[in-house]
């Protein structure tokens, strides 16, 4: 792993040291690759975690865009989630074969279907250049200034990096600003579906089970990455256990926990808690409202929306889970009793009051400046009002021809260089669209804008232009040329005089709205988030400087590294068990006289008689995760899978903010039900003999024994 730069890295090697310390909390945190608390996991579990196991592991992680999974044979198997892997099979899917509804299993390679627009990533290098970010700022400037000076650095560092190695390069903000890291990503491009099971096992008990436990789920999903048209062969795989785990063991999880506010301040939780997470809540649920009414026309309207509908419904439980962690009287006194304690230390400290002592009324006032202009913000530039894939792709066409005739370092974040490649990826895929679906829901978002705006808002006159909103999306997602990625690529090689020339309503109309957008989020950058860049890299340094470098950094959708044990939990006064089994998905089915979401698909009746039913089926673990981790190998001291993460209990939503390892759980498919089903379901004994391989191997050829 590269590390040429150490002025920074020299403070993640302390962190490392530091957290042997005692005052790391067990089991809390999401450690970055070249900072694991080797010493508080030799402490609590007695396991020496050395350089090669830590290689071993992160070369065989993958990241599936906003989630997790990793590589499980030498010739590119990549195991994660069917719920991460569930656009892909809808998009694979048509109205005569349903993939989602019936699974698939290709039970030769040439029958392995290759994904529309899939991309996986694996991290290659990682490099601290905190130093050379902040060089870029010299004395005298505003905190705009600053943070579009750092913007600029970073576009070059990564257009640099990416002509020096080829490999997608992003440079990563740790610590909210504290520090930058320069991470390296081998793309791969080819990607096929091997194996998916049924939804209704895969996401057995449906939404109401969600986020809760015991749990009775297959999310499971095996794809295969190709290089020139072959499998890839693959130096770090991560074998699957046919042993498991038992109460009690150590077990690793390496995925790509999403954004979280562990560092976050009181002032800015507030505002979480009393406006940004309720007007999400609310957003969301109209749009589960508008997807179920679309979906309710029949069948094939339910299968044209179900990947979208399972994905709001996801994050409408998080954000209320994470709504109900906020309005947690206790946590947010301890929160507040934290954060009251370092911000006395600070003032009691001339020189750090002077350094750092503004950081908290700086971010207090920039949530309440956001105030003023969040709601706009949110329908224009945030999409609340525009909420179409044919939307989307017109702006980033009306945006793309115009960002790319800027110098690089000058464009908007998304249209750099650096990610061209996977935003064309994305741009020209040709994975269905479906109008009447579109117009729906434009039609509800611009009626969403009513009702939070006003009809004699002038984003609203605009955006519907005298009509009412069902007229407005049919007349724009009639007229949309967009469906064909020939229409897409001919306006993008057109150039700016295409677009502005372009007769297509939705070209039109995201056009209309394109400056107001860019105003709004240049706003938003110079007043909340250069503020807040700023402010929060002081706290870091206010922490690192009061308690030492044990804090881990706020998760960030990279690779990090969570340990935990294999352990139940109390609820309501009452001993929830770590596993479950497959006589318990069949004694719940049987509980909701197999009625929807408690009905197993037939193949899973049929086949009762021929499963161990004491084969453990589901587990949970204190492994500190977060949205993001779906997909992520569960490993233990060997380096073998022995589960796959796919969800929280009830009790971890709050993890976004605190985490509280006597309730806070990780829930895994266990390995050996994942052998157990794919042997005995889905008669997929050769797909199971590639997962197991042969016998021996040693992790620095890939596969440990």
């Amino acid at each position: 792993m590269s590390a040429r730069s150490r002025t920074s890295a020299a403070v993640l090697v302390a962190v490392a040291l530091a957290a042997g310390a005692a005052s790391l909390r067990a089991d809390e945190g999401f450690w970055v690759f070249n900072a694991v608390p080797k010493g508080a996991i030799k402490q609590a579990y007695g396991f020496d975690v050395t350089d090669a196991w830590l290689q071993h592991v992160r070369l065989a992680s993958v990241r599936f865009g906003g989630a997790s999974g990793s590589f499980i044979s030498p010739d590119g198997l990549v195991l994660t989630n069917h719920h991460v892997g569930l656009s892909t099979i809808a998009k694979l899917s048509t109205p005569e074969r349903d993939l989602v509804k019936h699974g698939f299993y290709a039970r030769t390679r040439a029958d392995e279907l290759k994904a529309p627009d899939l991309e996986l990533t694996v991290l290659q290098s990682i490099e601290d250049v905190t130093d050379r970010v902040n060089a870029a700022v010299t004395a005298g400037m505003s905190q705009a200034e600053a943070f579009a000076a750092r913007r600029a650095a970073i576009t070059t560092i990564e257009q640099e990096s990416t002509k020096a190695t080829g490999l997608k390069s992003d440079v990563v903000t740790l610590y909210q600003g504290g520090l930058y890291h320069l991470y390296g990503y081998k793309r791969y491009t080819d990607v096929r579906l091997v194996f998916a099971p049924e939804a209704d096992i895969a996401f057995y008990g449906g939404d109401p089970d969600n986020f809760t436990y015991p749990r009775y789920d297959f999310d499971v999903t095996i794809f295969r990455v190709y290089e020139n048209d072959r499998p890839l062969k693959v130096e770090h795989y991560l074998r699957l256990s046919p042993t498991g785990t038992k109460d009690g063991d150590l077990v690793f999880t390496s995925g790509h926990p999403g954004a979280t506010q562990r560092l976050y301040t009181m002032a800015h939780l507030e505002v979480l808690r009393d406006t940004s997470i309720p007007a999400t809540i609310e957003m969301l649920e109209r749009r589960q409202a508008n997807l179920k009414r679309y979906g309710a026309a029949g069948p094939e309207q339910t299968r044209q929306v179900g990947d979208e509908l399972f994905g709001i419904e996801n994050s409408l439980k998080r954000a209320r889970g994470q709504l109900g962690g906020l309005k947690d009287a206790k946590a947010m006194a301890t929160k507040a009793s934290a954060e009251q304690a370092l911000r006395k230390a600070v003032a009691g400290d001339p020189k750090l009051a002077s350094e750092y002592g503004t950081a908290w009324a700086d971010i207090a006032g920039s949530r309440k400046g956001y105030a003023e202009f969040g709601l706009p913000y949110n329908f224009i530039e945030g999409g609340w009002g525009f909420n179409s894939r044919f939307a989307s792709l017109a702006r980033t066409i009306v945006r793309l021809v115009e960002e790319r005739e800027k110098p690089d370092k000058d464009r908007l974040a998304e249209f750099t260089d650096a990610r061209r490649a996977s935003l064309e990826r994305q741009l020209f895929s040709p994975a269905p669209i479906y109008p009447e679906a579109e117009r729906a829901k434009l039609a509800d978002s611009f009626a969403f804008m009513i009702a939070k705006l006003g009809s004699d808002h002038p984003a609203v006159k605009k955006a519907l232009d005298g009509k009412t909103p069902e007229a407005r999306a049919a007349e724009v997602v009639d007229g949309c040329t967009l469906k064909d990625v020939a229409a897409r690529k001919a306006l993008v090689e057109g150039g700016r005089a295409a677009v502005a020339a372009s007769s297509d309503p939705m070209i039109q109309l995201v056009r209309a709205f394109d400056a107001e957008g860019r105003a709004l989020r240049k706003r938003y950058e110079d007043e909340v988030v250069s503020v807040e860049r700023d402010a929060y890299a002081k706290i870091a340094r206010a922490v690192f400087a009061t308690k030492g470098t044990s804090a881990y950094p706020d998760g960030t959708g990279t690779l990090r590294l969570s340990f935990g044990a294999v352990k139940g939990y109390m609820e309501d006064g009452k001993p929830v068990a770590p596993y479950t089994d497959f006589a318990g998905l069949y004694t719940r089915q049987a509980t909701f006289e197999a009625k929807p979401p408690y009905d197993a698909p037939q193949r899973w009746d049929d086949r009762k008689a021929q499963l161990d039913l004491a084969t453990p089926y589901n587990f949970v673990s204190t492994n500190d995760i977060v949205g993001g981790n779906s997909g992520s190998p569960v490993v233990n001291t060997k380096g073998e899978v022995v589960g796959l993460i796919f969800d929280g209990n009830i009790q971890s939503l709050p993890g976004y903010f605190f985490y509280d390892g006597s309730v806070n759980r990780a829930v895994s498919v266990d390995s050996r039900a994942i052998l157990e089903g794919l042997r005995k379901v889905y008669d997929a004994a050769p797909l199971v003999d590639e997962i197991l391989g042969k016998t021996g191997s040693s992790i620095t050829t890939g596969g440990a024994r």
